[in-house]
């Protein structure tokens, strides 16, 4: 395997979104380091408040690809907006290891594929296709796609503050 980037830059966050009293949306930012750990990741979500549609982890990774985490229970279920991510970033590596699937060999790399489940939030509104699309608009920042899915959820204020936090 090639060289792998682990420098969180300016343009990584990590924002945690639940719901107070099974209502009211927040979203918080999360600690930088948590961009890079996936098994950090993971305990941040369960410290929220439990909700009936449980907590949802959103993370950028500059411009190359983001991941969803929903925490409900004792489940955790994962979506990488690209698969080929997994070659140069730990973070999605780790993503592709929790889903026990391979990194992809070079020949592989020629085209942007997500992985993981595309139904992660089907019961929200956003089906599987539509998701798939949001996820290999090569328009889109990982950040708009992510601003984009919280705006369809209904929670793109809070989550437009977090960001606004963590990016400006």
């Amino acid at each position: 395997m090639g060289w792998t980037m682990t420098d969180v830059s300016e343009s990584d966050f990590a924002v945690v979104v639940y719901q107070e009293d099974d209502e009211v949306w927040e979203a918080e930012l999360l600690p930088a380091k948590l961009v890079e750990d996936l098994h950090g990741l993971i305990p941040a979500l369960r410290q929220q408040p439990p909700s009936r549609v449980g907590t949802f982890g959103l993370v950028a990774v500059g411009d190359d690809f983001f991941i969803i985490l929903r925490v409900q229970g004792p489940t955790t279920r994962l979506f990488l907006s690209d698969v080929t991510a997994a070659v140069d970033w730990p973070l999605a590596q780790q993503v592709l290891t929790y889903l026990d699937l391979p990194v992809p060999d070079d020949e592989d790399l020629d085209q942007v594929l997500p992985v993981g489940d595309m139904s992660i939030f089907v019961d929200l509104g956003l089906d599987e296709m539509e998701l798939g699309a949001l996820a290999g608009d090569l328009d889109l920042y990982p950040d708009e796609v992510l601003s984009s899915i919280a705006g369809r959820l209904g929670f793109g204020q809070p989550f437009q503050r977090a960001l606004d936090a963590a990016i400006g």
